[in-house]
This record gives C-alpha cells, sequence and structure tokens, in this order.
C-alpha cells in the first residue's frame, strides 16, 4: 500500500519582529517560495498546503502550485499559538475537505530556508523503509560546550563536557531543526505532537541553517548568505 504523504507549511501573516516577514524578500523570491519551492521539487510529497491566514500569502502560494484549501482562524493566529496546535488543525481540516487519510507529513517553515532537496527527501524515505522510525529530522552537529542555569548556578549540560579535546575525536550534540525538514507519521500531529520518541537525525554542518528568520539583521544575513548557498539549495 503506498503511503500518502503530504507537507503542511505554516505561514501567518502577524509578526511583532517583522512586518509581513512571510513575503519579505531574500534574493528577489518571498520566503514563502523556499519551503514550497523545495517540497515539490523534492518529488516525493503527494501534496503541498499553506497554512495561512492571510490573503496575500494564500494568493502567492496558489500562484506558484501550492494548495490553500482554507484560511486559518484567527486563534490559531496569534504569537502564543504553538506550532502543533496549527499542525494538528491543518491537518485535521485538510483531511475532512479531502475526505481521505494521510499517513506520511511534512513540516517546513518560511523562515528557514537553508535546507537541502535531499534531506526532505530523506526523511520520508527512512520514515517508509522503517515502520518503527516515528519522525525523521534535520540536525545541526555541533562540538560546542552548552551550559545551562540550575538554582541560580551555571552547569554543564552534559558531565563530558569537562574534558577540551579536539572536535575531531570528542562527543557531539545535536540541535533540532524541524523547520527544515521534518517527516513524521500523521498519527503524532492528529494527537498534537510534532515529533515522536523513536527519532532518526538527518546531521548537518552547514553553518548557514543557524539563520533562522524572525528579525531585520536575520532578514540581512539570509540575503547575504544565499549568494553563496543558493548553489547548493536544490541539491
Amino acid at each position: 500500500m503506498k503511503l500518502k504523504t503530504v507537507c503542511i507549511i505554516c505561514a501567518r501573516s502577524g509578526s511583532k519582529g517583522i512586518k509581513n516577514k512571510n513575503l519579505k524578500l531574500v534574493d528577489g523570491k518571498p520566503l514563502i517560495f523556499y519551503p514550497i519551492k523545495a517540497a515539490q521539487m523534492s518529488g516525493i510529497i503527494d501534496n503541498i498546503i499553506v497554512s495561512t491566514d492571510s490573503k496575500k500569502i494564500s494568493s502567492y502560494a496558489k500562484k506558484i502550485g501550492a494548495e490553500v484549501p482554507f484560511l486559518r482562524p484567527k486563534k490559531l493566529s496569534g504569537d502564543l499559538t504553538t506550532t502543533e496546535a496549527t499542525l494538528k488543525y491543518s491537518l485535521l481540516k485538510y483531511e475532512e475537505i479531502k475526505n481521505q487519510k494521510f499517513d506520511i507529513c511534512v513540516f517546513l517553515t518560511a523562515t528557514d530556508i537553508f535546507r537541502k532537496v535531499s534531506w526532505i527527501t530523506k526523511s520520508v524515505k527512512m520514515l517508509k523503509l522503517n515502520k518503527e522510525l516515528e519522525s525523521v529530522f534535520s540536525g545541526h552537529k555541533t562540538h560546542k560546550n552548552f551550559w545551562e542555569l540550575k538554582n541560580n548556578k551555571w552547569v554543564r549540560l552534559k558531565s563530558w563536557m569537562r574534558n577540551y579535546s579536539s572536535r575531531q575525536v570528542r562527543k557531539h550534540i545535536v540541535r533540532e531543526d524541524t523547520g527544515i525538514a521534518c517527516a513524521s507519521r500523521a498519527y503524532l500531529w492528529r494527537n498534537e505532537r510534532r515529533i515522536g520518541d523513536k527519532v532518526e537525525i538527518i546531521q548537518n554542518n552547514a553553518p548557514f541553517t543557524s539563520i533562522d528568520i524572525h528579525e531585520s539583521i536575520d532578514l540581512k544575513m539570509a540575503n547575504f548568505a544565499m549568494k553563496i548557498w543558493k548553489k547548493n539549495l536544490y541539491k
């Protein structure tokens, strides 16, 4: 049986950092262009929809080939609305409209645009090949040390971080970057969970994946970085 895959791209109109953020340009294209284009080029997604409360975003998304079968209600478009609540609503609403159930859901954002299409393709394929996995997502590999504040005292996140050595041989941790590429079983989204517990991570060392566009300085950095990155964007 063929597993049905849907990609849901969340792109609301409101933003405190940058007004109309998802329509701001990077390399001459709106931010919403990038996840739609990447999803299309992955060749592994059956339906691509944009979940938005904006008629402008809806119009542009439809123009370049995405579906916008509904406008998201205001109660799910505020600053405090969780991504998980939005994904659950959007999936259930779309399944109701289509009168069908999906098996795999792909999550991409317009604020994380430094992704390779191959990461999307690989994440979906890994779920299809391994029934035990619940989610596969992109993660940035780092050898840097991290600290957290506990009882007003700074402590290392992991005990092994006490030992300083060459990054070539020391342990590492991975930063979760689900907005860049994430595929999960649909039942997780229906239960308002973005990712499950049984996961695989597609690790990368790409420095530009750290650029998450929420402020004007992020937009400037993205425009600069895209001049270098775009040669690899769709590989």
